[in-house]
């Protein structure tokens, strides 16, 4: 994930189901942050449903926009009919590092490759449009060493930035450990030098 990024993601696994033609169409959604951590959640999938006649699958890690970790399959569904539909859906979902898998069990009507489409592009947005969402934030951790003087204003700007305090070391000055997302790091920076007239210390923290 690069530097001042943040996007919504699922807030964890979710599964919904629909029903077209008499096929079941269960999609499975979840989090991941690799291409590993999405092959190993594709394979859990498997695993759990063995007995489907397809468990075909997409996933995007990274924002919603990024297209360098994607990948998808059919899984014995003819070519370009669910992998594909699937992922567009991802996509355009404003989602992020997420995979999905949809396990068909095959209801004995045959959808034809137009229909066969439209049912796991619904699969899919049907559960992406019901799961709980959560945030993808880039953090950064700062140590800030300052007077005891600043205390209170230091506290009262933290809110501008997001900034969370992690602790606060009283000794000879403050030291203040705290954490605030990738994209404040430079106002947050500007305000705390100007706040102690350029007395105070920052030290980035791995």
């Amino acid at each position: 994930m690069t530097p001042s990024q943040r996007y919504a993601i699922p807030a964890g696994r979710f599964r919904s189901e629909i029903e077209v033609e008499r096929s079941r169409f269960i999609a499975t959604v979840q989090p991941v942050t690799s291409t590993a951590e999405a092959q190993a959640f594709i394979a859990s999938i498997k695993t759990e449903f063995p007995d489907a006649n397809h468990n075909c699958w997409a996933y995007l890690v990274g924002p919603p926009d990024s297209t360098d970790q994607v990948g998808l399959s059919d899984d014995g569904e003819p070519h370009g009919v669910a992998g594909k539909p699937m992922l567009i859906a991802l996509q355009y979902s404003g989602l992020g590092d997420t995979a999905v898998v949809v396990s068909r069990y095959f209801g004995g009507v045959k959808l034809g490759k137009g229909g066969m489409v439209k049912a796991y592009t619904a699969a899919v947005k049907t559960a992406l449009e019901q799961l709980s969402r959560a945030e993808r934030v880039t953090w950064v951790s700062f140590l800030a060493t300052f007077d005891y003087a600043l205390v209170a204003p230091f506290e009262h700007r933290l809110a501008e930035f997001e900034a969370e305090i992690l602790n606060m070391d009283y000794g000879e000055k403050i030291d203040c450990r705290l954490r605030l997302p990738e994209e404040s790091r430079d106002g947050f920076c500007e305000m705390f030098y100007d706040l102690s007239a350029g007395q105070g210390q920052l030290k980035l923290l791995d």
